[in-house]
């Protein structure tokens, strides 16, 4: 993202309530170092779809083709705008690559970004905040100046701008975020079962085994272990250690514990439970 519009941003959140009208107003050009910065962040590499929501120019996106050989989508309400950032594409010899489209950022499909950047304001944000939380878990998202609220940023970046035009500060921040899985609830092992409550990357689990009796014996009673750590894309990261210990799956409903971990889970598989819980 390479413009901020105050204006238009308000506006946007006003769209997303259901208001119809949007208003065109003056736009303020990022530095290239922070649109830089922005790419680095997320580390873009050639495999990733970069996808910028309000787009100005293009440049965030012309930027991830041209240097990075990132294919791009950017979404823009101003139609002098997207056809600029068309041609930018055409003079750096990227447009086979990227796509700009006259569109309203809350309509725009988000599922096939690997990174999301954005420049908004902060009610934006928390407005798009269930969208991107909802993406495939390891997508990676930049903000330019602006957080998601009590979703914390897994990285910052502050660089100074002496020329900024707005604000106080003569500085930019940069913020990162890694879309994590989404494992809150209730799963089920062979001889456990795991509790875990989640909020945005950080995670709480409880471990309550259910070993199986031996023919003639009653099952031991262990006590609950419990265990606190971070979702990191898909892997569920032990803070006492800053170990995996288990990895979600792509579809959502099995937890696999990480080789060095299955004995002490009580099992290498997870799913979630049924309504009914484990068994």
């Amino acid at each position: 993202m390479t413009f901020f519009r105050p204006a238009w941003a308000v506006a946007l959140a006003v769209a997303a309530a259901g208001a119809a009208a949007q208003e065109e107003v003056p736009f303020v050009t990022s530095p290239d170092r922070v649109t830089l910065a922005m790419l680095e962040i997320a580390n873009v590499g050639a495999r990733d779809h970069v996808v910028d929501l309000g787009s100005g120019d293009g440049r965030i996106v012309v930027t991830a083709a041209r240097r990075f050989g990132a294919s791009g989508f950017g979404v823009e309400i101003v139609p002098d705008l997207v056809s600029r950032s068309r041609a930018n594409a055409r003079a750096a010899g990227v447009e086979a690559r990227v796509e700009f489209r006259e569109q309203d950022l809350f309509a725009t499909d988000l599922a096939p970004a690997s990174v999301v950047t954005m420049y908004l304001l902060p009610d934006v944000n928390l407005a798009l905040r269930p969208r991107l939380l909802a993406l495939a878990p390891g997508t990676r998202v930049v903000s330019h100046d602006w957080d998601m609220g009590d979703w914390t940023p897994d990285r910052t970046l502050t660089i100074d701008v002496p020329d900024k035009p707005i604000g106080r500060e003569r500085v930019s921040r940069v913020h990162l975020w890694t879309v994590p899985a989404r494992v809150h609830g209730l799963w089920c092992g062979a001889d456990a079962s795991l509790d875990i409550t989640q909020r945005f990357q950080r995670f709480s689990a409880t471990l309550t085994a259910t070993p199986r009796a031996a023919p003639g014996t009653s099952a031991p009673n262990l006590p609950p272990q419990v265990f606190d750590g971070r979702v990191d894309a898909a892997s569920l990261r032990e803070n006492a250690t800053d170990a995996v210990v288990l990895v979600a799956d792509a579809d959502g409903r099995t937890l696999r514990s990480a080789a060095d971990a299955t004995r002490r889970l009580g099992g290498a598989v997870f799913t979630r439970a049924p309504a009914a819980g484990c068994r």
